[in-house]
């Protein structure tokens, strides 16, 4: 693949999520969106339609998809479109900038699956939720999504980290382990620190920079439930 082809290929995907999402979409929108010529929209519409996308031309009004016609092999029903778009508004909230990016563009792809009419009623429910304006809304890290690849896929991290106790900054090799949400609404990643030598509980909010590392290790023996039942008897137990 020649790497010019790439962000046409990102283009094209883009297109028929906006094909997937709206009822009706202009070729003036799309090219809007995607920064290009109307003329380039043109192109790779017609690139759609020769792999088989059935794009429907709406006289006077622009580009929609053949209704019922999907690509995403999963189907949420209503109810499960509508609960996903009920907690938007809640995540919306969270303190990790990532986690907020990556959930509002997965209940896009939920909006994109549901037919024109399951559509307009998740929209109108987007539009009938609204969240305290006590609640801040201010992000204090943007890492989440990092360490969650990191942990599922067994990669080491390399962070610097400042804790409560020790104002100093300092590096850290660790092993991604575990996620926990602690009692004042903070992301923690639970890993084992190759500088301690045992597992330690790293707020995402005091992390200063994260790099993920090539090397990767061996899946932790010790389970999520039992590190938490050690550390409840530590806390039982000084």
């Amino acid at each position: 693949m020649n790497s010019t082809d790439i962000p046409r290929i990102a283009r094209i995907t883009a297109i028929l999520i906006q094909l997937q999402t709206k009822s009706v979409v202009t070729s003036t929108m799309l090219a809007e969106k995607c920064g290009v010529s109307v003329r380039t929209i043109y192109r790779d519409l017609k690139t759609l339609e020769m792999a088989g996308i059935p794009i429907v031309t709406v006289d006077g009004k622009g580009y929609s998809l053949l209704e019922g016609f999907k690509i995403p092999p999963v189907m949420f029903n209503e109810d499960e479109a509508n609960a996903l778009i009920t907690m938007e508004q809640l995540v919306r909230t969270n303190k990790d900038s990532s986690l907020v990016e990556a959930y509002l563009g997965a209940v896009s792809k939920v909006k994109a699956v549901l037919s024109y009419a399951a559509k307009d009623r998740a929209d109108l429910l987007s539009n009938r939720i609204a969240v305290s304006p006590v609640i801040p809304k201010t992000n204090s890290s943007d890492s989440l999504t990092v360490i969650q690849n990191a942990l599922t896929n067994f990669k080491v991290l390399k962070i610097t980290y400042r804790s409560e106790k020790d104002p100093e900054q300092t590096e850290r090799t660790i092993e991604p382990f575990a996620m926990y949400y602690t009692l004042d609404e903070s992301w923690a990643l639970i890993a084992f620190c190759r500088l301690r030598k045992d597992y330690r509980m790293f707020r995402l909010d005091r992390i200063q920079e994260i790099t993920p590392q090539n090397e990767s290790f061996s899946p932790h023996p010790i389970t999520l439930h039992q590190y938490l039942a050690e550390r409840r008897k530590k806390f039982q137990h000084p």
